[in-house]
């Protein structure tokens, strides 16, 4: 079983930055391509962005390419996501969410592990 645990939301403001990290309990954590989504309110949980197991691959949604990053500490079996230039609409509970190897995909069910969400809350 894999245990991810994030960190890192809070309250930012418009144009504004926050740093998301996932921790993962996995000693296999190097060959585990992860990913985030989020969910706002009344809204179905949504990709945000992705990095493939061997770290060199990455994917991003359309609304948030050229402000979000993710990345990964294969040593610290961590994951981060580095939000710049937030926006209002990027307000949601952000998950960070597991699988072993594969390619990186869109869709929740493809994902085995999942963390309990951070909130990310963004004011105009």
């Amino acid at each position: 079983q894999v245990q991810l645990i994030e960190s890192g939301g809070g309250l930012a403001q418009a144009g504004g930055s926050l740093r998301l990290s996932c921790a993962a309990s996995s000693r296999t954590f190097s060959i585990m391509t992860m990913a985030w989504f989020r969910q706002a309110p009344g809204k179905e949980r949504e990709f945000v962005a992705g990095i493939r197991w061997g770290g060199t691959a990455t994917d991003y949604a359309d609304s948030v390419k050229g402000r979000f990053t993710i990345s990964r500490d294969n040593a610290k079996n961590t994951v981060y996501l580095q939000m710049n230039s937030l926006k209002p609409d990027d307000t949601a509970v952000y998950y960070c969410a597991a699988k072993r190897y594969s390619t990186v995909g869109h869709s929740t069910p493809e994902y085995n592990y999942w963390g309990q969400g951070t909130q990310v809350t963004v004011s105009s």
